[in-house]
């Protein structure tokens, strides 16, 4: 029997240790669970607010590649865990057959789904190639709009970090045309599952636009599933009600047959 290795991919403006309780939670049951961090990223979220330089360049190419090698690594097939640009490698991933199940939260959207017409991530232009940083005010407004000005604090010192430039370009968030790798084989029909979750009250990546996206899967007959969270921001990994969420994908996954063991491998 070997553990089924789960690999947490975290999103713009959020450092790995975003997964931190989510990782706890899965190797609880029994999952090799994993949160690789992006190239160059430093050790903490304060390390990375202080010299963001690393991360500057970092375009989606190189990050979907980086998180292709970790899924490659593994002697069976990972689940694959993305929250936000996360979100989308992790539909890039599974539909390219590189896991067993995916799950993507908060999702940057593919294809030609369109991005917001307003909020932070349309304000991502600037000088150079310097990475974009978010105030605390900001991260509240945008990020954790459900929570208190306490607690969107405290997730700010632990958790935030400046986003990269060419990221954001990829994504199309300058007005920029977006990344040939922002976007997925939706008519895959022999994939595994794929969970897409919302929260509903997400200002940086709206509800519509995760429907949206659930809509690009239409025509395949592979499982493709949506969760809506009422009253949630994009923050809702890191939050208080992070176990929710946590425990909905843990009873998805166990109702597509992905247990903690397997006999792969």
């Amino acid at each position: 029997m070997n553990r089924t290795p789960v690999v947490f991919v975290h999103g713009a403006w959020l450092h790995a240790l975003s997964w931190e309780a989510w990782t706890d939670r899965f190797a609880g049951l029994g999952f090799l669970a994993v949160a690789p961090g992006w190239p160059g990223e430093a050790a903490t979220a304060r390390e990375a607010r202080r010299a963001p330089g690393p991360l500057a360049g970092l375009g989606l190419d190189a990050l979907t590649d980086h998180y292709a090698g970790i899924a490659r690594s593994f002697e069976v097939p990972p689940v694959i865990i993305g929250h936000s640009v996360g979100g989308l490698v992790a539909q890039h991933l599974i539909a390219a057959d590189l896991g067993r199940a995916a799950v993507a939260i908060a999702s940057a959207p593919i294809h030609q789904v369109p991005l917001p017409s307003e909020g932070v991530l349309l304000g991502a232009s600037g000088d150079g190639d310097r990475p974009v940083s978010l105030s605390p005010s900001q991260f509240h407004e945008a990020l954790a709009n459900t929570v208190t000005p306490q607690e969107s604090d405290r997730l700010f010192e632990r958790y935030a970090v400046p986003a990269p430039r060419r990221l954001l370009t990829d994504l199309g968030c300058d007005g920029a045309a977006r990344s040939p790798l922002a976007g997925a084989d939706t008519g895959n029909t022999s994939r595994g599952p794929l969970l897409l979750i919302s929260g509903q009250e997400d200002r940086l990546i709206p509800d519509s636009v995760t429907r949206a996206v659930y809509k690009q899967y239409g025509d395949s007959t592979a499982v493709t599933d949506l969760k809506q969270f009422a009253d949630r921001a994009h923050s809702l990994v890191i939050d208080e009600g992070w176990r929710l969420v946590a425990d909905h994908v843990l009873g998805w996954l166990s109702e597509h047959g992905v247990h903690p063991l397997t006999e792969e491998g």
